[in-house]
């Protein structure tokens, strides 16, 4: 009996190292992958490139798992997933889980408007405070607001001046975070005027926590976009994994940037690198160990979890792996969340790694749905779509629902701008002969503007999406080089959620026509000379 023990037990060690030695070698050919995507890009590669070498039938949506070693994997039911569907929705959801929430409260945005609707939003975090000390001896609520500096200290009412009662009452229980980018400091920063600072860089990441909850989107706290500004918005339910993970992000983000206090001043924490009065180098490496870290701990986490699960479960090749929860508890699960992250000002560049790698794997006959509301795509992202065999949808903002049309000065000629940018790239589009594989549409509707940004994935054959990438990026020159952003590649096999993800894109497109070379001849699509010669030079700050 104990030889048989003993042989058994030799046979499980065996399998399970054959097992692990399989994992890495396709860590290895997927790693190597990952590599190509810029260098395809710059080469602008062509459509008779052979297919990625860690591609597999396109029926099966295992595909995508090499996103996972880059970032941590969350493996959910699709059923926990909400996609929202208009700012009214997005307002009132906001409002109902402030007023649940137990625990924390963490809001990351641009900034925070300053109208009676945000005002709604600020009395609702006061309720959930005051009820949260009336509740217990020791109050469990917790509220942490992240939001640009420069754009949230703009004017004598901003977002700060809205947010400093909640830290005068609650001041044990509020925090309040202002980031500043590196890069405005100096005589910069003496001589760029208030209302174009924020042109420099940004902290651009939404998200929106509610104990377990987490709202993803790229829509701001401001009153447009609870009313007329059109933007992406998904819920996950119960994700504590998840909602642990931003918490922590948002958390790292807040602990390199300026502090709001009581009296409407601002300094960092004690020990931290000044962002404009330090050193520039000092600060960013300093943000990049604090912000790696939330994700390396992350990983490590899952890969420690998965590792003893690994123990005491035989697995196949070709299952996930990372499909359970950090104590090791397996469950039932149909949609992988990978939280994205780009912040190249720290050397982070997670987002446009796989933004790219994922047009370059795309194959022949799946269809990329891309939106942007500023379009002004890098020239890597628009090597790819050229250069590469998916078709491509793309929407853009016509110039009425752009959200600098009608601007006072020189900010109202930047949809003249983007008109531009759009005219040069479908005439690349043209010159190609790509115009049956790559086309543009404009999101058009009468008294709203446009501001949705991301991508649907429809794998060959498929009438549904199994992938979207949703949140603050609008792949742009200032998503990739200057602003701090986030977003989740969402991958599912759920078919309830496929079809949600699929009724938002076909909602969104159905308010848009085709973009044709007539287009351009129209009265409203005129530039003038001026915006032609300064567009090239000013491009990378829009």
């Amino acid at each position: 009996a104990a030889h048989r023990l003993v042989s058994s037990a030799l046979k499980t060690l065996a399998s399970g190292l054959t097992r692990r030695k399989g994992v890495l070698r396709r860590k290895e050919r997927r790693s190597s992958y990952l590599l190509l995507a810029p260098l395809l890009a710059q080469a602008n590669a062509r459509a008779d490139l052979p297919p990625p070498p860690c591609c597999i039938p396109a029926h099966n949506i295992q595909r995508f798992q090499w996103i996972g070693e880059l970032i941590p994997a969350f493996g959910i039911s699709g059923s926990q997933v909400n996609v929202l569907s208009s700012p009214s929705e997005f307002y009132s959801t906001l409002k109902e889980h402030i007023k649940m929430a137990k625990k924390r409260v963490v809001l990351a945005s641009l900034y925070l408007g300053t109208g009676p609707l945000e005002q709604e939003l600020v009395d609702c975090l006061e309720e959930s405070l005051q009820r949260s000390q009336e509740e217990s001896m020791v109050p469990g609520l917790r509220v942490a607001v992240l939001l640009d500096c420069t754009r949230g200290s703009r004017g004598k009412k901003n977002s700060r001046t809205m947010l400093i009662p909640l830290l005068k009452k609650f001041p044990n229980q509020v925090r309040i975070s202002l980031y500043h980018t590196p890069d405005l400091r100096g005589i910069l920063k003496l001589l760029v005027p208030e209302r174009f600072n924020e042109t420099i860089g940004l902290q651009h990441i939404k998200v929106y926590l509610f104990d377990n909850n987490v709202i993803i989107s790229g829509a701001n706290l401001s009153d447009s976009y609870f009313t007329n500004r059109q933007d992406r918005y998904v819920l996950l339910r119960d994700c504590r994994e998840i909602a642990d993970f931003f918490d922590e992000l948002v958390g790292a983000v807040s602990d390199i940037s300026l502090q709001l206090e009581q009296n409407d001043t601002a300094d960092v924490k004690p020990g931290m690198v000044h962002p404009f009065t330090g050193s520039r180098r000092d600060f960013c490496v300093a943000a990049h160990k604090r912000i790696m870290a939330v994700v390396d701990e992350a990983r490590h986490k899952q890969q420690h979890a998965a590792h003893l699960t690994g123990l005491t479960e035989g697995s196949s090749e070709d299952e996930w792996v990372l499909t359970y929860d950090v104590d090791g508890t397996p469950r039932q699960t149909d949609t992988w969340i990978y939280p994205i992250i780009q912040m190249k000002p720290f050397g982070i560049r997670i987002d446009e790694q796989v933004t790219e790698a994922l047009m370059t794997e795309a194959e022949e006959d799946s269809t990329i749905y891309l939106t942007s509301g500023y379009f002004n795509l890098t020239q890597n992202y628009m090597d790819l779509i050229l250069g590469t065999c998916a078709d491509y949808q793309i929407l853009l903002a016509s110039p009425e629902v752009n959200g600098f049309f009608g601007a006072k000065g020189v900010a109202g000629a930047i949809p003249s701008a983007y008109v531009y940018i759009a005219r040069q790239f479908y005439n690349r589009v043209c010159q190609s002969g790509l115009q049956d594989r790559i086309m543009l549409y404009e999101y058009f509707r009468k008294g709203w503007t446009f501001h949705a940004k991301g991508l649907w994935y429809y794998l060959s054959g498929s009438k549904w999406p199994c992938l979207t990438l949703i949140g603050s990026p609008n792949f742009g020159y200032r998503s990739v080089h200057r602003d701090l952003e986030a977003q989740l590649a969402i991958v599912t096999e759920n078919c309830k959620l496929q079809q949600q993800l699929h009724q938002e894109q076909k909602n969104l497109y159905h308010l848009s026509s085709e973009v044709l070379a007539s287009t351009f001849d129209q009265p409203n699509r005129h530039v003038k000379l001026w915006v032609k010669l300064v567009t090239p030079l000013i491009k990378h700050f829009f």
